[in-house]
């Protein structure tokens, strides 16, 4: 069976490439590599694949591996070829190869997780019930499981049994959460789930209402009295979940932290919950490290529930962060690794490797082009913009528009800057940068998924100035 693993690439990346290849580590990966006769390796197709790759070049192989950004049907086009032989999309850098050859890069299953997010809408007094649905279907597409129905303190909350109804008619599970036994209590005969939160002082509303309680201590610390009101309902036979509350850093986090692995210890079959709106919304840190770190303690607690709130825009992607940290540190857990090289979610600022390439590299590059387009890279000494015409380097993007003339040409000119505006902000930050793509922000942005299947639209430039040739093709 042969093992030989083709690699495709265009003229540019050949040399790149093959060098990356020869520094593998032993065993050394018997491998060749074939240039299909296109500058810019992100450009290729698989329709191009078949009408420039010979059969007699795939034989002898075991797979092709084409570049992550090609676009088509690989399957057609292994069919098409004929052979048998697979064709792989391989990693979108191709500095990135010894860890995807590795495995380390290959996907991890993060469809499942044992963390059940019950997600507040704060100020629903305030809100109507057709704002209250709107965002509840936000926050169940973002991984909401439970709809918390936030009450506030004197505030009075008349269409609470509407909002509940309307809620459980869409298909939500629902909880409410309110410091007034009376709104606890319309709650739950309203049809609410779950209801936040009683003590051993209050147990008797469990008995007037179907509502799973979340118990905290009559006071707070007192484990004890937590204690007690879970033992009572256990002898009821009645579900429950129990909170002993986390306390805001710097003022008692760790002591709460203790709390919990105590709970932990005594209920070891407890259903506990952790509300964790203490932490993210009362610090000034980006939340998706501080759900990363949080998440990591609730795996090794075995939280099963976290109630998660997004009421501070610095927190307003909260539910999803929580969704996606829930995943990794299950997956993280089950498969005994650590968190790293399985989602990359939570590394919204920075990338673990930012700078694939060297100066040197971008500049041996640099001297092969022979055609006037703009090619932006970036490196740890800065961003590089470079053509036939010149190559230069800055860390401030209006120190290049002078090497640039496009003075003239304004559609040029908002493109480049446009292009090297965020390649500034990746090289300072420390992300990847590449040309014509969106910079990756994680879990704090929205992104349409991308479909492999369908080449990449021109660029921004390409529509409004066709006397340039397209990046990748050369000049007639």
């Amino acid at each position: 069976m042969p093992d030989r693993t083709l690699f495709l690439t265009g003229h540019l990346a050949e040399r790149r490439l093959r060098q990356v290849l020869s520094e593998l580590e032993k065993p050394v990966l018997d491998w060749a590599v074939h240039d299909v006769g296109i500058q810019v390796a992100a450009l290729m197709t698989a329709d191009l694949i078949r009408r420039r790759l010979p059969p007699e070049a795939i034989e002898g192989c075991a797979r092709v591996v084409v570049p992550g950004h090609c676009r088509g049907d690989l399957d057609a086009l292994a069919a098409a070829l004929g052979g048998g032989v697979p064709f792989e999309r391989g990693p979108e850098d191709l500095h990135d190869l010894p860890e995807w050859l590795g495995g380390a890069a290959q996907p991890v299953d993060l469809s499942q997780y044992d963390v059940r997010i019950f997600a507040e809408i704060v100020d629903a007094p305030r809100m109507p019930v057709e704002e209250i649905l709107a965002k509840a279907r936000d926050l169940a597409a973002h991984g909401a499981d439970v709809i918390d129905v936030g009450c506030l303190p004197d505030t009075p909350f008349p269409h609470l049994e509407e909002t509940i109804a309307a809620l459980r008619e869409a298909g939500f599970r629902v909880s409410a959460d309110s410091a007034d036994l009376d709104e606890l209590r319309r709650a739950g005969r309203a049809g609410a789930e779950f209801l936040l939160s009683l003590t051993e002082e209050t147990l008797g509303l469990a008995d007037e209402v179907a509502s799973v309680p979340v118990l905290i201590p009559a006071r707070h610390g007192d484990l004890p009295s937590l204690y007690r009101a879970a033992e009572a309902l256990a002898a009821r036979g009645r579900a429950f979940i129990v909170d002993p509350i986390l306390d805001p850093i710097p003022f008692g986090v760790t002591a709460s932290i203790e709390r919990y692995a105590a709970v932990r210890r005594t209920l070891p079959d407890a259903r506990i919950l952790m509300g964790i709106g203490n932490l993210t919304e009362l610090t000034d840190a980006d939340s998706t490290g501080v759900n990363a770190v949080l998440f990591g303690m609730i795996a090794e607690l075995d939280i099963t529930d976290v109630l998660a709130v997004q009421k501070s825009p610095h927190c307003r992607r909260a539910v999803y962060e929580g969704d996606r940290a829930r995943r990794l540190m299950h997956a993280a857990k089950r498969l005994g690794r650590l968190p790293i090289g399985i989602d990359t979610s939570l590394m919204a600022l920075r990338d673990r490797r930012p700078f694939p390439s060297t100066p040197a590299e971008i500049a041996e590059t640099a001297a092969q082009i022979r055609d006037a387009n703009f090619r932006i890279e970036i490196a740890e000494d800065g961003i590089h913009v470079y053509n036939r015409d010149g190559h230069h380097i800055a860390r401030d993007a209006f120190d290049l528009y002078s090497h640039l003339g496009v003075e003239q040409d304004g559609a040029h000119a908002f493109y480049l800057g446009v292009e090297l505006a965020r390649a500034q902000t990746a090289w300072q930050l420390g992300k990847r940068y590449v040309q014509d793509e969106d910079l990756s922000w994680g879990s704090a942005v929205d992104r349409p998924p991308e479909d492999k299947m369908i080449h990449r639209a021109p660029g921004p430039t390409l529509e409004a100035r066709r006397k340039r040739p397209r990046r990748g093709e050369t000049e007639a």
